[in-house]
């Protein structure tokens, strides 16, 4: 049951992150998601896990945040509650299928390993582990090469 909690309020999050007008909301609802990841790592068992995607989150964010609080233009209408609202019941609508197909490991005979979720996970991450930072250099140099070609065109 917690899974599907946590599931829910990260689907949520990330179409709060998505389809928000000003991006400081949409930052912090994207840190939302940064955190219902790292919660369904812990709660699976795989604490590393966890931990690495909450510091890689922190990063992340950090980067964001700076990138578009300096970069974006401060919208003059705020996000209306009816959208508000409209998203809330999109995420809702996105996480009905983690509700009802949950799959029972119990009783079924096709088995891939005998490993446990937080072992498989943390044994079979370094694809995972090598794109995340690839991501997260490509945010920091695209960060980078917008805020100098704006210095350099006020000078």
């Amino acid at each position: 049951m917690i899974l599907e909690i946590l599931s829910i309020g990260m689907i949520i999050s990330a179409c709060l992150a998505l389809f928000l007008d000003e991006v400081v909301y949409s930052v912090a609802a994207f840190s939302g998601t940064f955190l219902f990841t790292a919660l369904l790592y812990a709660v699976s068992g795989s604490v590393y896990a966890a931990i690495f995607q909450f510091a890689v989150g922190v990063g992340t964010l950090a980067i964001l945040f700076l990138s578009g609080e300096m970069l974006s233009d401060k919208p003059v209408k705020k996000t209306s509650p009816e959208k508000l609202a409209a998203l809330l019941g999109i995420g809702v609508v996105l996480s009905l299928p983690a509700i009802f197909l949950s799959v029972s490991s119990s009783g079924g005979t096709v088995s891939v390993s005998t490993a446990s979720f937080g072992d498989a996970l943390w044994s079979l991450n370094g694809l995972d582990v090598v794109l995340q930072a690839l991501v997260i250099l490509t945010v920091a140099l695209g960060v980078a090469i917008i805020l100098y070609e704006r210095r350099r065109g006020v000078q």
